[in-house]
Order: structure tokens, then sequence, then C-alpha cells
């Protein structure tokens, strides 16, 4: 029996956590402090909100230490982390503490930033929605595919496999459950954080149209 794949969005609801930074050892506090959708926020929100501009965005962290603290070695350190090979933001996480550990550990530079430019770390609840899309075979969810919101799809890429901290993305884990393995392998190898949104859906199509048999 071939279940269908129901199609979900999402919108966040964003919070101030009232926890800030303002040189790179408040910043290592905040991290390993703030809860796990903190860190979600930081690294992926730009992703989502950005969706048309050239990919690989720095991430929120790797931003404020090299444009603030006008510290790029350890920015580009940041900025430099493979999202894509972490399995869960408490893995994510760790590699941030691990870098700014080792930083201080070996007497790096510990500038403040000026009054108001601090790192304010945020966090957002995220709320999943039901949509009215539904596809029941390959064929419909090539079509469906077309239709989806942005926000659609980041859920189904995104926030599944990392913030889930599921095994694959909900399209590979429904297209090897109805016997496209080969294709939800394609899918799986993709790099989501080097491309935008609406390259990535097209490669997603692309990807189903030369393997699958209509």
């Amino acid at each position: 029996m071939i279940y269908p794949f129901y199609f979900k969005t999402q919108f966040h609801l964003i919070q101030l956590l009232g926890v800030k930074a303002r040189n790179p050892a408040e910043l290592l506090e905040g991290i390993k402090t703030v809860p796990l959708s903190s860190i979600y926020y930081h690294t992926h929100r730009f992703l989502q909100q950005h969706h048309y501009l050239s990919p690989e965005p720095p991430n929120d962290f790797a931003y404020w230490l090299i444009n603030i603290l006008n510290l790029r070695e350890l920015g580009e350190l940041f900025a430099g982390v493979d999202t894509i090979r972490f399995r869960s933001m408490k893995a994510l996480r760790a590699e941030f503490i691990r870098i700014l550990e080792a930083y201080l550990s070996k007497g790096g530079n510990t500038v403040e930033c000026a009054e108001c430019y601090e790192f304010h770390f945020m966090s957002c609840k995220t709320f999943v929605l039901p949509t009215p899309y539904i596809a029941h075979d390959v064929k419909e969810f090539v079509k469906m595919l077309k239709k989806i919101s942005i926000n659609s799809l980041y859920f189904h890429i995104f926030e599944a496999r990392m913030r889930l901290e599921r095994e694959e993305n909900d399209f590979s884990a429904w297209l090897k459950g109805i016997g496209k393995v080969k294709i939800a392998d394609e899918i799986s190898k993709l790099d989501p954080y080097t491309i935008t949104l609406e390259g990535l859906r097209k490669k997603i199509i692309e990807v189903i149209n030369r393997n699958a048999k209509y």
C-alpha cells in the first residue's frame, strides 16, 4: 500500500531571549546555554528569508565576528563550518563551542564590541500547518512540488533533517517508502546549503523527471 505524501508548511514566531554577547568569551557562554532552537535560528534563517539571493550566506555568528568585532580569522572558521555534515543541532552547537574554546585557549583576541552592537541571541517557535497539496504517486508529487510555497519546501528539506533530527529529508524518506530508492538517494545527496531554495526545487524536479517512468 502506498501512503500519500501530505505537504505541510510552517511559520515562525521569533523570540528575543534576553541573552547577549559583547566578545568571543560571552558568545561562547551564550552558545553553550541558549536552547538548540536558537542555534538553528542563527544558522538557518538567512536561507529562508533571502531564498532568491546567492547561496552560502554566512551564519549570524560569523557575520557578527567578521563585521562587528573585526575578527576575520575566527569569523571565517564559523562561516566555514559545513552544516550539512551535522545530523543534529546538538552536534552543530558542539562544533561552534570547539572552535571558540580552541580560539580562547590560544589567547585569541577578546575585543569587545561597541555599545548597541552586541550579539543578541534569538530563537523561534515553529508552527506546522497542513496544506491542500497531496501526492499519491511520483507524477502527482512533481505536480505538487511545483505549486508548494518556499516555506513548505524549506520545512520538508531543512526542518525535517536538522531541527527534527530525522535521518533524511521528508521527500527522500517518502520516495524510499514507495520503492523509488535511486531517486531518494539522489535527492539526499543534493547539498541544499549551496543553492537557493528555488534552485533546489528545480534540481529535485530534474532528478525525478530524469529517473521516473510515468
